[in-house]
């Protein structure tokens, strides 16, 4: 009986964080690879020029993290996640690419991506982003976030109450505004002075208190209940 893709051992590399690039750009890829080899745990583990590649690759090699961009020859950056996270669910897939449209951001995140960074982010962004969606994190630069957040708002029909019995801390609170901005988790503990596990422990409690499962929910859950404004997310 032939073994399934998911069912195949990913790449052991020494613990190390496996990688896959699929970009068409040959000259962005390279440069991508050398800035995330430059982290002791990551290694890029194979590349893919078009849409078509990148499924077969990722498919057969397994690796923790895809970066995809969505303008790729054969078949785009949105079919082939589509395709990935069909054939194998524990790949996460991280957008890097120019677009900026909604259109393209939603369809993405729809076809199980777990990140989305436009290309002007490299660097240490990048690199923290994989770490964000290896770590089962959602990852989205601060304009996408906002972008979605205001495209979710124009659908909300009227406003809501919250049904909870229990409070939103002073903290909570800040905590919350700073995820309405778009800041990571480190990035809030940073501004805090808190370290990203006291962040995320936040988030879990505010997530419970909202009855939501996403920081994403949670910030539309704020605005329609007007424990946020609009003012908060600009």
């Amino acid at each position: 009986m032939d073994e399934s893709p998911e069912s195949k051992p990913k790449c052991n590399q020494q613990n190390k964080i496996t990688i896959m690039l699929a970009d068409d750009h040959p000259l962005l890829r390279k440069a991508l690879r050398d800035e995330l080899e430059n982290q002791p745990d990551f290694v890029v583990v194979a590349e893919a020029a078009n849409g078509e590649e990148a499924v077969k690759m990722a498919t057969e090699i397994v690796p923790d993290v895809v970066i995809m961009d969505i303008s790729m020859p054969k078949i785009n950056g949105i079919e082939a996640t589509k395709q990935i996270k069909a054939k194998c669910p524990s790949i996460a897939v991280l957008v890097l690419t120019v677009h900026d449209e909604t259109e393209h951001i939603l369809s993405i995140l729809q076809v199980g991506a777990a990140g989305y960074l436009m290309k002007t982010a490299f660097g240490e962004e990048v690199v923290q982003a994989v770490r964000g969606v290896v770590a089962g994190e959602t990852v989205l630069s601060p304009e996408i976030f906002q972008r979605i957040i205001k495209s979710a708002l124009r659908h909300i029909t009227k406003p809501v109450s919250l049904d909870t019995g229990e409070k939103i801390t002073t903290r909570e609170q800040e905590i919350l505004g700073l995820a309405a901005r778009g800041l990571s988790n480190r990035d809030i503990a940073r501004r805090l002075d808190l370290s990203e596990y006291t962040v995320k422990s936040y988030l879990v409690e505010l997530f419970s208190k909202l009855n939501v499962s996403s920081r994403t929910e949670a910030v539309i859950t704020a605005l329609r209940s007007g424990l946020l404004s609009l003012n908060d997310i600009d």
